[in-house]
């Protein structure tokens, strides 16, 4: 099936990580002019910079669990291509560790103003754009900890799950105007900076060797690898195009069958 976004507008959150970049830059390669957003204004730039060089791309610095800050980030998107955002994915996102009885408030609070705060907020300043268009699809970005929690990670697990309600509620509310929303699940994806944190977490908090950790987790996969950041980008474009225009309140597994629910 060919893919292609010619016409449509997308926004894409947490555009300077790894995952967010390479998402960013399936859709520039597929047609579709693309808005970029992530809180440090040089990885913003950076990105930007890379991106123009395969389609058209324009780019804003901002918190997004700031609300005044996403309203400019959604304004700025609109004014940048046609006056609209037809496809949303709400990458950015943060992971944490540490036992629940060591978690502060503030890391507990942090973890879902980031993780919940900020895609409610993109959706909520969107949504009316794309009811008036009668169009639109909503990517959200949960996790396998979002369906089976992780051990050290409470607040990040609930942060994600809550990702999942949010997608599911969402789809029945937006399903008249012709509004998809879905979410995607991945396990551990190699060469992101999430898994350099959980991974040097988990070297410290379980005494071993980074090596002894890559196994311990790809042991645990059916296919026998952790995620590359190719898979998530596939499953992320495809939800983004109309071979799934019948597909909402989904939450995809990205976790080579480790996750089968």
């Amino acid at each position: 099936m060919e893919i292609s976004f010619k016409g449509k507008t997308v926004l894409v959150t947490g555009a300077a990580g790894a995952i967010g970049k390479a998402i960013a830059q399936d859709f520039c390669a597929n047609g579709g002019k693309v808005f970029i957003t992530d809180i440090a204004p040089a990885g913003v730039e950076a990105a930007v910079n890379d991106l123009q060089k395969i389609g058209p791309c324009q780019g804003l610095a901002g918190d997004i669990a700031t609300e005044s800050e996403v309203i400019k980030i959604v304004d700025a998107a609109k004014k940048a291509f046609d006056g609209k955002v037809d496809i949303l994915v709400n990458v950015a996102g943060i992971v944490g560790q540490g036992k629940v009885e060591d978690l502060t408030v503030e890391a507990w609070d942090k973890m879902f103003a980031v993780n919940c705060r900020g895609s409610f907020l993109l959706i909520k300043h969107v949504v009316p754009m794309m009811k008036q268009n009668k169009y639109g699809k909503i990517i959200n970005f949960s996790s396998k900890s979002g369906k089976t929690g992780s051990a050290l990670m409470c607040h990040y697990s609930a942060a994600k799950a809550a990702i999942i309600g949010l997608t599911q509620a969402l789809a029945y509310e937006l399903a008249d105007f012709k509004i998809n929303v879905n979410c995607v699940c991945p396990g551990i994806t190699e060469n992101t900076g999430v898994w350099s944190n959980v991974s040097a977490g988990y070297i410290q908090n379980l005494n071993l060797p980074r090596e002894e950790v890559v196994k311990k987790f790809s042991e645990k996969i059916p296919l026998k690898r952790l995620a590359a950041i190719k898979d998530v980008v596939a499953v992320t474009s495809f939800l983004g195009s109309e071979g799934a225009d019948y597909m909402t309140g989904q939450a995809i597994n990205i976790t080579g069958g480790r996750e089968m629910h």
